[in-house]
């Protein structure tokens, strides 16, 4: 992961979490953890492609658009365990699902078939031993661990117990695994847009 992927992903989930135009730049900076020059610079570039105004996202799908094309791929671990929500309901480490479970949480409208969480890199090995200790297995399976950057976090909810991205987090997710999951979310979109208000 390069140091200015990050950065610009979070800048970018930051935008599309407050899409109002009601976050200054200085907000932004100290929000997604980059310096202010860094954020007016991206800010100009997204400008000048037409994604924002501003601080404002005329265009949710669009800037959402950009960021699947731009996403960082996670690194990340397959396993195969016996009713993996179960699991996290009683996991005290930081975790936020995102995809299929998410989406099935959020919206309903894709089957469940494998259940991805975002951890924190530095909790990898306790994950593994955690998952191994519940008669985990190793391998291709219906649970994925995506090693993420701390902010991917950011505006995360619960939901029936469980923590779940924030929206724009999930749309990107979801574009990115392609398939039926387009679709969803593309609903997920129209709802986003639905909540900026025009101009």
């Amino acid at each position: 992961m390069t140091i200015r992927g990050v950065k610009r992903e979070r800048v970018l989930r930051v935008l599309l979490n407050e899409p109002d135009g009601s976050l200054t730049k200085y907000r932004i900076a100290k929000l997604s953890g980059c310096s202010r020059e860094w954020v007016i610079e991206l800010l100009r570039k997204l400008e000048a492609q037409g994604l924002v105004e501003k601080t404002k996202v005329p265009h949710p799908d669009k800037l959402i658009e950009y960021w699947s094309q731009v996403r960082l791929e996670p690194e990340h671990q397959d396993y195969m365990i016996r009713d993996p929500l179960e699991f996290l309901r009683k996991t005290e480490l930081k975790y936020a699902l995102t995809t299929y479970q998410a989406e099935n949480l959020v919206q309903r409208y894709l089957f469940p078939s494998r259940t991805d969480i975002y951890i924190l890199e530095e909790d990898q090995a306790e994950w593994h031993s955690l998952i191994v200790a519940e008669g985990g297995l190793v391998g291709k399976g219906n649970l994925q661990l995506l090693l993420a950057d701390e902010h991917v976090f950011h505006k995360a909810s619960k939901l029936q117990g469980l923590t779940v991205v924030s929206l724009p987090q999930l749309v990107v997710d979801l574009l990115r695994e392609g398939g039926p999951c387009v679709e969803a979310a593309q609903l997920l979109l129209e709802k986003m847009s639905a909540h900026v208000p025009t101009l």
